[in-house]
């Protein structure tokens, strides 16, 4: 399921750069917000299944508005994620069992690409109030617990997003945090760890964790862009 998802992604994602074009600008250059929704964890513990042990997530988030279809993304994220290997289906060396429960902070930047000329205005350049977008990026995680563990990150998501009215947003997004480590889930220093618990070497994008975000999000335009070439 990660796989096909993660390679869905980034098909989309690069299908997106190809297929945009020039577009005009929106009237206003930034949004700012928030967001609430759940976290999850995926890894040694619970290889296939979404949403299993949702914990509250909560954060803020900052956009860039490029123009209609691309924009840059900035948040800071607040999470709780938790496992336990005695209904993950799997099986351990020496039968050993484990579970753990994580807080974590996330800080990210991403590029989104709208799939429509996202505005409540500009009719004639064929704007929508409404539309899906994607994105990718990259970040860092710093989880917390009995073992402090920070990795890289990176997001692979999709949402979409409504102007309720002129500068008001709302959203819904879905993501998916690949990370580059083993050690998310791993909270025990001595005795058995889900870090590499079969001891097999891999690859940066095998036997590796994952947290997924579902979130609503509301945020507020702000700073009305001049066009310079009315003022020549």
């Amino acid at each position: 399921m990660k796989k096909k998802f993660q390679t869905s992604a980034l098909i989309l994602i690069f299908a997106s750069f190809l297929l945009s074009g020039r577009v005009n600008a929106q009237e206003y250059i930034y949004e700012a917000g928030g967001f609430v929704g759940t976290s999850s964890y995926m890894g040694d513990a619970n290889k296939e299944t979404l949403f299993k042990n949702p914990g509250i997530a909560i954060g803020g988030m900052f956009r860039k508005n490029i123009d209609f279809r691309w924009a840059w993304k900035g948040d800071l994220a607040l999470g709780k994620v938790s496992g336990n290997t005695q209904s993950s289906g799997n099986v351990f060396p020496h039968w050993e069992q484990a579970s753990f429960n994580r807080s974590f902070v996330e800080l990210g930047g991403q590029i989104e690409f709208n799939f429509f000329n996202y505005s409540d205005k500009y009719g004639y350049l064929g704007t929508r109030r409404f539309t899906p977008y994607i994105f990718t990026g990259l970040g860092a995680t710093l989880a917390t617990g009995s073992n402090t563990n920070i990795c890289m990150n990176i997001p692979l998501g999709m949402g979409v997003k409504y102007k309720l009215k002129n500068r008001l947003n709302l959203g819904f997004e879905f993501s998916m945090r690949k990370l580059f480590g083993d050690s998310f889930d791993a909270m025990n220093k001595d005795g058995f760890s889900l870090n590499n618990p079969y001891g097999i070497e891999s690859s940066t994008f095998k036997n590796k964790d994952w947290y997924s975000m579902t979130m609503i999000t509301l945020t507020w335009d702000f700073g009305i862009r001049i066009d310079r070439s009315c003022h020549k």
